[in-house]
């Protein structure tokens, strides 16, 4: 049995209420939440938060203490597209972080304290379009591979990190790639980064912040931009020569030279022998001729 017209609108405002309740008791403590959106910016969070409703879509947790992300309670945000982690203590082994996050688009882990980048750190971050890892000082390898699942990635940013060398098959193999932030590293500008550079003039994409990409090391070419360096390194690592290669050059000419004189000086031994042995034979001859004309 319905309950009187008059109470029709009683049992609405309740259930709006208990809808509210339900939804304020999904919201992490500190943080705003609406519609498939958590934000949690500026709370001074030492921990992921772990009530985090599980539709949702859109999480921001910029500008906090968090240190880990837990790879259970992240997970369970299989929805998750959008994550904001910049501005955090995040310094944890993040192998094992996103596995089932397979449609997160964009992901921010900028202004943290990574270390390095594995082949499983975003294998499963299939969807990836953006992803912002600048600004993490401790940040000192990029494995190879590391975004050879990350196909769609058309954003990525490792500028101002503690990388000094970056090897061109990270990012060679992928396809969608448009914008690749470099700027304000210690770039090493050895003969290994020849094909780096090459692939810069030549791959189409586009560097932001372009004035600040340069060589930190060696020395001859500290403050020289890049890929202008390309025509450098050429020269340096395919035309011209070092000390040690004049060295090298030396040794074996030297080496030549002297197998040259030991062979010369045995074969004028053996012609010396040689002629030795057939003037004796000849003497010999007319000794016995001269022996049997007496007899």
């Amino acid at each position: 049995m319905s309950p009187p017209n008059g109470h029709k609108s009683l049992w609405l405002v309740l259930l709006f209420g208990m809808g509210v309740m339900a939804k304020s008791l999904n919201c992490p403590v500190k943080c705003t939440c609406q519609y498939l959106e958590v934000n949690c910016t500026g709370q001074q969070l030492q921990d992921f938060p772990t009530t985090i409703p599980l539709d949702t879509r859109q999480l921001i947790l910029a500008t906090n203490n968090i240190s880990y992300l837990p790879s259970v309670e992240l997970n369970f945000l299989s929805d998750l597209v959008y994550l904001d982690c910049r501005e955090n203590a995040i310094s944890e082994d993040l192998d094992f972080a996103f596995i089932s996050l397979n449609k997160l688009i964009y992901l921010d882990l900028s202004f943290n304290n990574l270390t390095r980048v594995t082949f499983t750190t975003f294998s499963q971050l299939s969807s990836l379009v953006v992803l912002k890892i600048s600004d993490n000082p401790n940040l000192v390898e990029i494995e190879k591979d590391s975004f050879a699942n990350n196909t769609w990635l058309r954003h990525l940013d490792v500028s101002r990190t503690g990388l000094t060398f970056l090897d061109i098959s990270i990012v060679k193999d992928l396809p969608n790639l448009k914008s690749l932030g470099l700027s304000e590293n210690l770039w090493n500008c050895n003969c290994s980064f020849l094909d780096f550079t090459l692939w810069m003039k030549e791959s189409g994409v586009r560097f932001p912040d372009p004035e600040n990409i340069s060589c930190y090391s060696p020395a001859a070419l500290h403050g020289w931009s890049m890929p202008g360096v390309e025509s450098k390194l050429h020269y340096t690592c395919l035309l011209h020569l070092h000390d040690t290669d004049y060295a090298f050059l030396g040794l074996i000419g030297f080496c030549i030279f002297s197998a040259g004189t030991v062979a010369a000086w045995l074969a004028g031994m053996c012609v010396v022998l040689y002629e030795f042995h057939t003037t004796r034979g000849g003497n010999d001859e007319d000794e016995d001729e001269d022996e049997e004309a007496t007899t």
